[in-house]
């Protein structure tokens, strides 16, 4: 590694300033509010704090930061941990190129730009031209791209901007061939794709204009439709393509198969469960039909082979397989297997050069077969590692495509796969300010408190030293079918390089090894998701990776809802816990936004049975005067319209009352951000900067 580049922090065992000093907060006040669930009085004094847009909260909020501001502007080495993330993150980085006819169109950041720049070049060999700067569409890297999508003959080219981090977006049009805007402009969409029609127009998914516009970032979202958008047409002479005015608390997308035959809806009640509707553009007077009722399995239209329909599902097959069935006659009995049901769940299932690839997970990791489209075996694809791969599939009449890998401490690495030899080609690597092969990675298997086998990565030093003191974070997410999968972070980096062990356990809940391992992570069963977690983290202190002092949990929405439900579970087990954006009052969760979409995965507490299972864990409810928690960092955002900031809002109010000693217990609220996408290089560094501060100071560690 070049000497200029040595880490500029050294890790040291002695502390030089002082730990025992009580943060003071300000004072929260608590309003008389107590709601009856089944018979049980539950009280929720920090209820004003749901108001996002009230005075009062906004008063409460710029305390808050004040007192967290000035916290961490006192860690003596702050400054340095942001110099060398800064440092870290400043080198040039990679999209994998997408082909669109003679064009190749890729992303490209040149370190610290705030948004990654879309590029295009005709060929590969040709010379590559902004095609847009996001950067340009604000002052500050807040505005974010988002859905895009280019018509059939490269005329037009369509995209999708969010705004701090928000949900909520608008979708512009641009000429392809001048690179300039024309006046089409979309409104109030979110959660959608954009699916061309030859060159005439694309449908979208929208919702109608929000009754109250201060409300638009915490008040529950209904009634998604799909629209088809005319090119050269205002947006209210869109076309409203499909509703469902019984089902008011329905996601629905809509798009085209390649060869634009059929119209596809794909339509569920929340994260879990699907139905499949298709209409065959041939013979629209048909109107739409269901080719997978819902909503008792997940499904997802793979492509159409003529008149015939490849659907992947798990129906009678929890790791997933992949069926062809005739649209006139869905039912399952009729359904013809093209690739069956394997040892290891299927996660992705694509189509590319008239071929088949099949993505499914090894122990969490990438693995990758290719197959005719009939189901027969080619090539079993060799990947640079163990680790993630992604972007499998082209256009039908391609050649040869190209894929991203990635793992802990190999940056995201684009290759050229030939389809007809199954071989691939390094293409762009990134040169990144640090050594990788001074580092390693290993997976282990630890025993669950039921005795389920979870595994878990350990990413650190070579030649890391098992005496209990490292410091450790425990990173995991644990529900939604989601797969936590290894991937490059420049901001872990900054924390294994100063001796520090990052670990990520692949917890019950996720989709690491099929349904059947999600179904054990949710509702009656969300408890198994924490059990396995305080299993990693006994696990590590057992084999002497790090100790109780030394030992920091963090995760993300579901993952935040993980760590809150941990540390007041545990409280003993953990130094420093960050709960990010997280789902933290498990009673309210579904009354805002599209938190009802969540129920199928939690249950709701408008059902007694389930608000019995919800109450034992939620972290709001669980908080108990007087208890000595970990050192609490909580991250949330005032443009999160995802798990609105008020359950963190309540959450440290609640904690900061009941905290029994001098650990902290601070709350970190963004300014323009949202939940995570889209957030800006300099918000990002900003905000590991002082994660990684509090989590060192908090341990003792001086840097």
């Amino acid at each position: 590694m070049n000497k200029k580049m040595i880490p500029l922090l050294a890790l040291s065992a002695c502390t030089a300033f002082d730990m025992t000093a009580q943060t003071r907060y300000p004072a929260t006040k608590k309003v008389d509010q107590t709601d009856n669930y089944f018979s049980h009085k539950i009280g929720d004094p920090y209820r004003w704090l749901e108001n996002d847009t009230a005075r009062d909260t906004e008063a409460w909020v710029k305390e808050q930061n004040t007192v967290t501001q000035d916290y961490l502007s006192k860690i003596p080495f702050r400054s340095k941990i942001h110099a060398r993330l800064t440092e870290l993150w400043n080198y040039q980085r990679y999209g994998a190129p997408q082909k669109e006819g003679d064009w190749f169109i890729f992303s490209k950041n040149d370190g610290l730009q705030n948004q990654s720049v879309l590029y295009v070049k005709k060929g590969l060999n040709g010379t590559p031209e902004v095609l847009l700067d996001p950067n340009k569409l604000s002052t500050d890297g807040t505005v974010a791209l988002q859905a895009t999508g280019v018509s059939k003959h490269q005329k037009y080219f369509g995209y999708a901007v969010s705004a701090s981090g928000s949900d909520w977006q608008e979708i512009y049009v641009m000429d392809f061939a001048t690179r300039k805007l024309i006046s089409d402009k979309l409104e109030y969409v979110k959660f959608t794709g954009i699916s061309w029609a030859g060159d005439d127009g694309f449908y979208y998914s929208g919702y109608d204009r929000p009754k109250d516009e201060k409300t638009k970032y915490s008040a529950k979202t209904e009634y998604q439709k799909v629209f088809y958008h005319k090119i050269g047409t205002p947006q209210s002479a869109d076309k409203l393509i499909y509703e469902d005015k019984e089902h008011p608390l329905r996601y629905v997308g809509g798009g085209l198969t390649e060869d634009e035959r059929f119209l596809v809806l794909s339509i569920s009640e929340g994260t879990d469960g699907s139905e499949i509707k298709i209409m065959d553009m041939k013979d629209k007077g048909k109107g739409f039909i269901t080719i997978v009722p819902g909503f008792k399995t997940n499904a997802n239209l793979v492509d159409n082979i003529g008149d015939k329909i490849l659907l992947q599902t798990n129906s009678g097959a929890p790791n997933y397989k992949v069926v062809l069935l005739d649209p006139k006659n869905p039912g399952e009995a009729a359904w013809k297997t093209v690739i069956p049901e394997q040892k290891e769940p299927l996660e992705a299932i694509s189509t590319g050069g008239g071929r088949l690839f099949a993505s499914y997970l090894k122990d969490a990791c990438t693995q990758v077969n290719q197959y005719t489209m009939d189901g027969k075996l080619e090539h079993k694809i060799e990947l640079p590692g163990v680790g993630t791969a992604s972007g499998f599939g082209s256009k039908k009449e391609d050649d040869f495509f190209f894929y991203t890998f990635t793992s802990f401490t190999y940056p995201a690495t684009s290759f050229r796969y030939d389809i007809k030899s199954g071989k691939s080609a390094l293409y762009q690597k990134p040169d990144v300010k640090f050594d990788p092969a001074t580092y390693e990675t290993k997976q282990v298997f630890y025993t669950s408190k039921d005795g389920t086998k979870v595994p878990m990565f350990i990413t650190a030093k070579k030649g890391l030293k098992l005496d209990g003191n490292n410091p450790t974070l425990l990173y995991a997410y644990g529900g939604f079918n989601i797969n936590i999968t290894p991937s490059f972070s420049v901001a872990n980096m900054a924390f294994i390089e100063n001796g520090g062990v990052y670990c990520v356990a692949n917890l019950r809940g996720g989709g690491e090894y099929g349904e059947n391992w999600h179904k054990g992570g949710m509702l009656e069963k969300k408890q198994n998701v924490f059990d396995d977690f305080i299993a990693a983290a006994e696990y590590l202190i057992k084999e002497k990776y790090t100790s109780s002092s030394k030992l920091a949990i963090r995760g993300g929405s579901n993952g935040g809802l993980l760590i809150g439900a941990c540390l007041t579970q545990r409280p003993d087990l953990f130094k420093v816990a960050i709960p990010q954006v997280g789902v933290l009052d498990m009673l309210r969760y579904h009354k805002f936004t599209v938190g009802w979409g969540w129920a199928v995965e939690y249950g709701s507490s408008d059902k007694e049975d389930q608000f019995n299972y919800l109450i034992k864990y939620s972290p709001l409810h669980n908080v108990k005067q007087g208890t000595c928690y970990p050192a609490t960092l909580i991250t949330t955002a005032d443009h999160d319209d995802r798990v609105v900031p008020a359950h963190s809002f309540k959450f440290a109010a609640t904690l900061q009352a009941a905290q029994g000693c001098d650990n902290p217990t601070l709350i970190r609220i963004d300014s323009k951000a949202g939940h995570g996408a889209g957030k800006p290089t300099s918000k990002m560094i900003d905000e590991a900067a002082d994660i990684w501060s509090f989590v060192f100071y908090n341990m003792g560690v001086q840097l």
